[in-house]
């Protein structure tokens, strides 16, 4: 697989595969995921399983246990991971202040970038957009 074959997820991605709570998007999420595990397609950030976790244990109803998040969090660190460093934060910080973004968007968006990823799967940014090379995507739409 060419590294741009490669799809970034977001943690609302991951949150909804994972999140009884909103059925529709919980399938669509699953679906989505479970094509980059077969085609060994997917992405993360060290930043987006730290979200996912913190979600899973606090945010759900009912929580997920911290065992189980932990597991979660273990089992999509098999997949090419984006570790947060001063470098991608000094080029995230620059992303949000030329495109307008938050920080915390133009950090994921970057971690795609570095991660070599086509296109990034998220509802938190605009469906079409493309940024730093990186196409978004919202599956949810």
């Amino acid at each position: 697989m060419a590294p741009g074959d490669l799809t970034f997820v977001d943690t609302n991605v991951l949150v909804y595969a994972h999140d009884r709570s909103e059925a529709r998007k919980q399938e669509l999420a699953q679906i989505l995921l479970e094509g980059l595990w077969t085609d060994r397609a997917g992405a993360l950030s060290t930043q987006v399983l730290q979200e996912f976790y913190v979600v899973a244990t606090r945010k759900f109803d009912p929580p997920m246990s911290r065992r189980a998040a932990r597991e979660t969090v273990s089992l999509y660190a098999a997949w090419p991971l984006v570790s947060v460093d001063l470098a991608l934060i000094v080029t995230a910080s620059r992303l949000e202040e030329r495109h307008t973004l938050s920080f915390w968007d133009a950090l994921v968006v970057e971690a795609a970038r570095r991660a070599g990823a086509a296109r990034l799967v998220t509802e938190d940014l605009q469906h079409g957009r493309v940024i730093g090379g990186v196409r978004i995507e919202n599956p949810f739409l």
